[in-house]
């Protein structure tokens, strides 16, 4: 009976092999060819990934500046007329146009009012705002205020002045 049990296990086995090489074969070659897409996806995703980040790079270049020319500057002449008018075509607020040129509201008023006049790199922003649109003024402002708002601490108490104000 012995020689009976061993010929019907190795047959068993032989085929129980057969019947796994039949059904595992198919599977290593799609593992092959699933394998060899995931190679070639990755590398178009590092390349698309390259191309994305070299777009970014062109589009901060292509950002619209607030700059004129030293001549345009020493050129021009701003009357308070003309910087309330300015704010009023590009439909911006004294706060707007103070965050636009770097400035506090105050000195908005005091240019609009004709005690001060813009100076500088001021002067040069707003002849900038002059050759622009709404629209662009406005991506413009949308930075400038995104940019504000990440550099304000946030939470936190102000700190009260010791001793003046303080009755004895």
């Amino acid at each position: 009976m012995g020689k009976v049990e061993s010929t019907i296990k190795s047959e068993i086995l032989r085929l129980a092999k057969k019947e796994v090489r039949a059904v595992f074969r198919p599977l290593a070659r799609e593992v092959r060819t699933v394998r060899l897409k995931v190679s070639s996806l990755s590398k178009n995703l590092g390349l698309l990934d390259r191309w994305a980040k070299e777009q970014m790079r062109q589009d901060e270049s292509k950002k619209v500046k607030l700059e004129a020319t030293p001549e345009e500057v020493k050129a021009s002449r701003f009357t308070p007329e003309r910087i309330g008018k300015l704010r009023q075509r590009l439909a911006l607020s004294q706060r707007e146009l103070a965050i636009l040129t770097g400035v506090s509201i105050g000195a908005v008023g005091s240019w609009e009012k004709g005690k001060f006049e813009p100076r500088g790199d001021k002067k040069a922003a707003l002849i900038a705002l002059r050759n622009l649109g709404r629209r662009n003024v406005g991506k413009i402002l949308a930075e400038k205020s995104a940019k504000m708002e990440k550099k304000k601490p946030k939470g936190g108490k102000a700190k009260k002045s010791k001793g003046k104000g303080k009755k004895k």
